[in-house]
């Protein structure tokens, strides 16, 4: 039997700090989400100024870098780069802005940020999901 990691409360506050310290710095109004393994979302902060629709935007991204066991980005470049039957898979937001939490080469959760350009969703997720280690 394997013994699997988690993401316990501490983790998700701690990811949400640092993933909201890098949007403050860069003056930038997102939504964080983070999820465990299986998508379920653990915690969610809307930064003031966030857009309404972010929130269910971000909650989406982590979601699907969660079950896609990838960077959202790559389902993005996927549909983009002529792969366009991937956008009837049962998946939403299948935007850049989502990235895997990785823990002992082992997913244990993920983070999705919403809010500004993809590549900026996409720094603020990695300096997150760059908590645990």
């Amino acid at each position: 039997m394997q013994t699997k990691a988690v993401l316990e409360l501490n983790e998700v506050n701690a990811i949400l700090d640092t993933a909201q310290t890098e949007a403050d710095a860069q003056g930038w109004a997102v939504t964080i989400a983070v999820c465990d393994d299986g998508g379920h979302l653990l915690g969610l902060r809307r930064l003031n100024g966030a857009s309404p629709n972010s929130a269910a935007i971000a909650t989406e991204k982590a979601r699907n870098a969660a079950i896609g066991r990838k960077e959202t980005q790559v389902f993005e470049e996927m549909i983009n780069n002529g792969r366009t039957a991937f956008v009837t898979a049962p998946m939403s937001a299948l935007l850049a802005g989502g990235v895997p939490v990785m823990h002992a080469n082992q997913l244990i959760g993920s983070v999705g940020v919403s809010g500004v350009k993809p590549d900026q969703d996409v720094q603020v997720a990695k300096a997150g999901a760059a908590t645990i280690v």
